[in-house]
């Protein structure tokens, strides 16, 4: 997994890609959550548009990014989760997540 954070406007977005899979990398992701969260930047969209697959520890990644998020007042949106979409129907988190098909109609909602 990699990633690309930016600030647009009030919104975070980052851009993920490759498999999610825990490691390094998701250190680094919360560490970024928290950063944000930190500088009262509480809309954050995750864009899975290159990401290729996620493994249980990239779910659990997800998840606690999102309660952090949501403890902090924040909003938490997912973009472009085709390739993901299934695993979070089977693991009934597809209700928890605010997901969109498009990376405009996410910044449009938050």
């Amino acid at each position: 997994m990699k990633f690309t954070d930016r600030l647009e406007g009030n919104v975070v977005v980052f851009e993920i890609t490759g498999k999610i899979m825990g490691g390094d990398q998701a250190t680094l992701f919360h560490g970024k959550i928290h950063e944000y969260i930190n500088l009262n930047k509480k809309k954050i969209i995750l864009d899975f548009a290159g990401v290729d697959w996620i493994n249980s520890v990239g779910i659990g990644m997800l998840v606690s990014a999102f309660t952090s998020i949501r403890n902090a007042g924040g909003r938490l949106a997912l973009v472009n989760i085709d390739k993901i979409e299934n695993i979070l129907t089977l693991t009934r988190l597809i209700t928890l997540f605010e997901h969109f098909d498009s990376l405009d109609k996410a910044m449009k909602a938050l």
